[in-house]
């Protein structure tokens, strides 16, 4: 199975939740799955709100906006060794 780097289109975009990281890498069959898999992960930023403390509730969801994320194939990342 290869590995996909998924990133924002935007390096500005507020929604991308992982701050000082410019993208993650994942493993998947396909370029969709990596997609899906990393909205899977990653439904919402900030997790709801203070008014709405819920998963999966707060603004943020790259989910529906095709264009906002380039999944682009990629080699095995390094093992982190920290």
């Amino acid at each position: 199975m290869p590995w996909y780097a998924v990133r924002p289109r935007d390096e500005a975009d507020p929604r991308w939740p992982l701050p000082g990281k410019p993208e993650i890498v994942l493993k998947a069959g396909t370029p969709e799955e990596a997609r899906a898999k990393f909205e899977a992960a990653y439904p919402s930023q900030p997790f709801g709100s203070p008014a709405v403390p819920v998963p999966d509730a707060g603004l943020g969801s790259f989910r529906g906006d095709a264009d906002a994320l380039v999944v682009n194939e990629t080699g095995e990342p390094p093992a982190d060794r920290t």
